[in-house]
């Protein structure tokens, strides 16, 4: 008799809201199994890590630089911006994807960032324009 995994849902069992957050993110019905927990959140922390490192350390040091071009920086805002968005909707699916027991965490996390990135961008768009 096999057991199976507590992490794969089958389609009957999973809540409403969980249904939702799926239809949203564009994934198939049902799981991977393949993909452990542990290499969700591995890949998930890699991408952030060289995200935030991008953002929060090389972009500061070339600050002065950016600057001494002139309107550099509200484009190079819009750019990191729309990276970062994209990385966090991929690492939203892959904990999805693994039905990750922390998938809701992350989501309200990284939805959280997403709306931080859009008043970001709403900024760094008015600065264009002016």
């Amino acid at each position: 008799m096999a057991v199976s995994s507590p992490a794969v849902t089958r389609g009957s069992d999973i809540s409403p809201l969980d249904a939702f957050m799926r239809r949203l993110l564009r994934l198939p019905p049902g799981n991977d199994p393949g993909r452990t927990a542990e290499k969700v959140f591995g890949t998930s922390l890699l991408i952030s890590s060289v995200r935030c490192l991008l953002t929060y350390v090389l972009l500061p040091l070339l600050k002065p630089v950016i600057d001494l071009s002139g309107g550099v920086g509200p484009v190079l805002g819009l750019v990191i911006g729309a990276v970062s968005g994209t990385a966090i909707v991929f690492s939203m699916r892959r904990f999805w994807r693994a039905n990750h027991r922390w998938r809701w965490g992350y989501t309200v996390l990284g939805g959280g960032i997403l709306v931080l990135l859009v008043v970001q961008a709403v900024g760094d768009i008015v600065a264009l324009v002016s």
